[in-house]
């Protein structure tokens, strides 16, 4: 039997009634400080294999600048375009580096050889163990994760903690609606083949978009005046949003821009140190327009918007809600 593999996931995580639903990732291992685990926390043994466009893969970039863990991590990453065989590591286009560590032409040669049996999508981030040649982690949410708390022995802000202990319940329970309904909400509008599908995302998006303006019209952030995971895994939506999901996913209703308090927490972290080198808007938009043919069959690109992320974002002191 041929084993099931899959470069992308628009055609294979579609239901019947015409949602899009995202099937789970497979490798699930994490890095821990303890000296004793399968896989500890060490300067220069792990790698990042990223795309600029994905916005989950994205997660991972900022973690790696905001904790100051770029010297020991190391990082490649993937030719924007996503056709069906996968990520692919031509390096044709600006940014997209090759890959310096196995010299793989093509992402899926990384879940072959940690898995030579491995069915299933080809995702990025990936998580590279250089000692064992396997991957740790393709789990987003858990990558981020161990990073924050994990490498502090390396990490140049160890100041910065993105999971504290006093907010946990409150960054858990923002992510557990802010995930459905916005960071895979997009998608489930873009990627819906039914209308009625599609609506109910939609409402389901715009409803979320409306509470997170609540509260960002009142805070800096989304647990108050400190930054956290939730934040990041926010942004990496957001800062996509008005030049790709208004218009390749029917995301229409209103943009982050038409949101005053949205608008002005994506400019803020845009302009946090390290962030906006990890924002790549030529691979964000060229990946998506150019690989979602079913929605776009000409591949053509647009030239706007116009997005300025380094107007001044008017930061406002803010109390925890």
């Amino acid at each position: 039997m041929t084993k099931e593999v899959y470069g992308n996931t628009w055609e294979t995580e579609v239901e019947e009634d015409g949602a899009f639903v995202r099937h789970q990732t497979s490798f699930r291992q994490r890095c821990s400080a303890d000296p004793g685990a399968e896989f500890p926390a060490e300067a220069n043994r792990y790698h990042l294999y990223v795309s600029y466009a994905c916005p989950w893969a994205h997660r991972t970039l900022l973690v790696r600048g905001l904790k100051g863990l770029g010297s020991v991590i190391s990082v490649d990453v993937v030719d924007p375009i996503l056709p069906r065989s996968g990520w692919s590591f031509d390096t044709g286009t600006t940014g997209a580096t090759g890959d310096r560590v196995n010299g793989f032409k093509d992402l899926r040669e990384a879940y072959f050889s940690s898995n030579p049996s491995y069915e299933g999508a080809i995702t990025v981030p990936v998580f590279w163990d250089k000692n064992t040649g396997k991957i740790v982690n393709n789990e987003s949410s858990e990558i981020i994760r161990f990073l924050n708390s994990e490498f502090q022995a390396f990490a140049e802000h160890r100041e910065l903690d993105l999971y504290p202990e006093p907010l946990r319940e409150r960054i858990d329970e923002l992510n557990d609606w802010i995930y459905p309904a916005i960071n895979n909400g997009v998608y489930r509008c873009g990627f819906a083949t039914t209308q009625a599908a599609y609506s109910a995302a939609f409402e389901l998006l715009f409803e979320a978009m409306q509470r997170v303006e609540d509260i960002l019209s009142k805070q800096r952030y989304l647990t108050g005046d400190q930054i956290t995971e939730a934040d990041v895994r926010l942004f990496t939506t957001l800062v996509r949003f008005d030049a790709v999901y208004v218009t390749h996913f029917k995301t229409n209703l209103r943009r982050v821009v038409d949101y005053p308090g949205i608008w002005r927490f994506v400019r803020d972290i845009y302009q946090l140190p390290g962030v906006a080198a990890t924002v790549n808007m030529t691979h964000i938009k060229r990946h998506y327009f150019e690989s979602h043919r079913h929605i776009n069959p000409s591949g053509i690109v647009p030239d706007g918007p116009e997005i300025d992320f380094e107007a001044a974002p008017d930061r406002l002191a803010s109390t925890p809600s």
